[in-house]
């Protein structure tokens, strides 16, 4: 049996609640019918997934970081079987839910948006519900009836092809001695264009924040949680510097003047312990 040629150059790198893996693929001399991927559990190699690519993400690993090993065997068209790569081992993120102290948020962190309005498929009512788009303030306004479970962008005809503003204001006693964490969760986006949105701390903008692509399922789907769930949740968690924040009101905005609408699982500021 002539076996395919190993795998080389695996890496891994760990995001929150996934590990993306990433090595070079064979040449083009070998017919190559998919590449297994494997990860070590309880002592023997399990059978992770197959995929054509030479990437590979593994998902659902929880918000608490945990480091795995990995190897990948070469399959080709015969079906033989590679020699497995030399393994790799890499650890799932922390997200600060886990590791800080809740500020401000608003929902609940649960890979679902039904807690918030006008879930789960009632985006077709925001022009009229919320004319001046979201402003919300923690500790007065209530998730269910102030806070729309999507985002829209100048992509959605239904929400005026223009751009939207997200208002989240929250108070502080004090000036944080360290810096805060934004933890924005999504339980779905648009599928191509799920595009980009401009974060700014008290009228300073801080970044750009893009999102992954989802399955355009979640304007009408407010689990992900459920076995074969068909959304795609997604996470962005950012540090914000304490010199951005004041004593007393504080507001967060999200501009969304690119690309389509995105849904919210949770939006909250954290501390650091």
């Amino acid at each position: 049996m002539n076996r395919p040629p190993v795998i080389t150059h695996l890496t891994g790198s760990g995001q929150i609640g996934t590990v993306t893996l990433d090595w070079k693929p064979v040449s083009w001399a070998t017919v190559v019918d998919h590449y297994a991927v494997y990860v070590l559990t309880s002592g023997s190699w399990k059978l992770l997934g197959k995929t054509v690519y030479p990437h590979f993400v593994h998902r659902g690993l929880g918000f608490t970081g945990v480091t795995r090993s990995y190897r990948v065997v070469t399959v080709d068209a015969a079906g033989n079987r590679s020699t497995p790569s030399a393994a790799v081992d890499a650890t799932n993120l922390t997200s600060v839910i886990v590791s800080g102290i809740s500020v401000a948020r608003v929902g609940e962190f649960d890979g679902k948006g039904s807690e918030l309005a006008l879930s789960p498929a009632g985006y077709a009512s925001y022009p009229t519900r919320f004319p001046s788009d979201v402003d919300y303030t923690f500790g007065t306004s209530t998730p269910s009836s102030d806070w729309s479970y999507l985002l829209p962008g100048p992509a959605d005809k239904w929400a005026g092809s223009k751009n939207h503003r997200a208002t989240f204001r929250f108070d502080l006693a004090a000036v944080p001695e360290q810096d805060l964490d934004l933890a924005l969760w999504l339980i779905d986006s648009h599928a191509s264009l799920a595009g980009s949105a401009v974060l700014t701390v008290n009228g300073t903008q801080v970044e750009r924040l893009t999102f992954a692509n989802g399955a355009t399922k979640g304007s009408t789907i407010a689990d992900s949680t459920y076995p074969g769930s068909p959304l795609k949740p997604s996470y962005l968690e950012r540090p914000l510097p304490r010199a951005l924040f004041r004593t007393g009101q504080n507001v967060i905005e999200l501009f969304k003047d690119n690309g389509s609408w995105i849904a919210y699982d949770a939006f909250g500021i954290y501390a650091r312990r």
